[in-house]
């Protein structure tokens, strides 16, 4: 099952199910808080992270064993303003080097554990949203990334019962200003910025991603493909960064874990293709939709 986060008619964000293709022109999201849904949904969380804490196969499951869904509770997906699924995730835990196709095109060495940071979920915006460069940032590029939702917490788990706390897939941009990066030999500024996470379009639960190893990564600026791989070129899996950023820290429900990208990163590029003002990145993961984002100049910070 997919869920979208999206604005209603008075600007809140809500969450709502999306049944069936996404891809589909008739395709429709359930207002879960439209009348002839009350008896079914009326207990529900007003957030999908509210949902994700409930358990999404379980509201997943609810809306099939539910009365049919009433037409005038059926919203064109096609007319929705989505906000990213979740708008306020608690914390993202990126993987840095986690690609070996990106590993052999820096001719560098696999790490021989994950190399792990952490990301504000503040960062996180969503789809459609605008990815702020910001002119002290240095060059910025973007990061097409399989996300994992954590969906109960995680406390030095074992990689065997790491996919049990996986509620839902999504896409991630981590945009990432390199320059800041390599001054400060970490990742803290780098990966912090301002509007660096864009995040969507949409939840999809583990039962429609039987291989998460077998997706298709495509991402590209105004038609130019830039990063083209799959998930199977993933160095350390999911259960394994599961496991190994559960010792480090507790992971709770809604948390992100970011997978880590494939090569094609903007600086192994001639001439490198850094994000500007003017350009569109869109990402695109097979089973998961595509996540697009215009590109802005933004304020320095002393503006």
């Amino acid at each position: 099952m997919r869920f979208v986060s999206y604005y209603d008619a008075a600007g809140r964000i809500v969450p709502g199910i999306l049944p069936g293709d996404p891809t589909a022109p008739d395709a429709w999201v359930v207002n879960v808080r439209h009348p002839s849904c009350s008896a079914d949904y009326a207990d529900l969380p007003d957030t999908l992270m509210g949902w994700v804490e409930y358990g999404l196969i379980t509201v997943a499951q609810r809306f099939v064993g539910a009365a049919p869904i009433d037409k005038s509770a059926r919203l064109p997906l096609s007319t929705l303003r989505l906000a990213a699924p979740l708008p306020r995730p608690g914390k993202i835990v990126g993987a840095a080097f986690n690609y070996h196709d990106a590993l052999a095109e820096r001719d560098m060495a696999p790490p021989a554990e994950p190399v792990i940071f952490v990301k504000s979920g503040r960062t996180v915006i969503g789809p459609n949203d605008v990815i702020r460069v910001l002119p002290d940032a240095g060059n910025v590029t973007y990061e097409a990334e399989l996300a994992a939702i954590i969906g109960k917490p995680a406390l030095r788990v074992s990689r065997q019962q790491a996919m049990e706390h996986v509620a839902a897939y999504t896409i991630i941009n981590d945009v990432s200003a390199t320059t800041l990066v390599k001054a400060d030999g970490g990742f803290v500024r780098g990966k912090n910025q301002p509007t660096s996470g864009p995040l969507g379009p949409w939840l999809v639960t583990p039962d429609e991603i039987p291989d998460p190893y077998a997706l298709d990564i495509h991402l590209d600026i105004d038609g130019r493909v830039l990063q083209q791989s799959s998930t199977r070129s993933m160095l350390f899996n999911i259960a394994e960064l599961i496991e190994y950023a559960s010792a480090r820290m507790p992971l709770d429900p809604g948390d992100i874990i970011a997978t880590g990208t494939p090569a094609g990163v903007a600086g192994a590029h001639q001439p490198p293709a850094w994000l500007k003002a003017g350009d569109s990145v869109s990402i695109s993961l097979s089973k998961l939709g595509t996540l697009s984002n215009p590109v802005a100049a933004g304020a320095s910070h002393d503006s």
